[in-house]
């Protein structure tokens, strides 16, 4: 079981995430509508895995996982981001994120990148 951080401007979007993980015995240990959100959550709650959305306003998640891999370069990041936006996920794997889930996925998908980030 693993504690979780989810990551999303959009409500639906973190309940969607919650509902393919938690039938999995994950705890979500915080929701956060943005970067600077899901640094301060990061420090508080040092979860084992990271759902991050790219596109928010504030902080992108980008911007978000640099700071949490320098803070934590062990960190477990996982981008859920929307089509099109390769450039920006080329950017995000070059930093040390784990996988990528492209919006709208089946909970299976999501599930399999979870697993493979947090068992290496």
């Amino acid at each position: 079981m693993a504690r979780i951080l989810i990551v999303d401007d959009a409500k639906f979007m973190r309940t969607l995430v919650k509902d393919a993980l938690v039938p999995k015995g994950h705890e979500i240990v915080g929701e956060a509508e943005n970067g600077n959100i899901a640094i301060e959550m990061y420090k508080k709650f040092k979860p084992d895995l990271v759902t991050m959305d790219i596109t928010m306003r504030e902080k992108d998640g980008i911007q978000a996982a640099e700071e949490i891999l320098q803070m934590d370069s062990s960190a477990k990041i996982i981008m859920v981001t929307a089509l099109g936006q390769e450039n920006l996920l080329t950017k995000a794997i070059k930093l040390g994120v784990k996988d990528f889930v492209v919006k709208p996925f089946p909970p299976e998908r999501l599930q399999k990148a979870a697993e493979k980030a947090l068992n290496g």
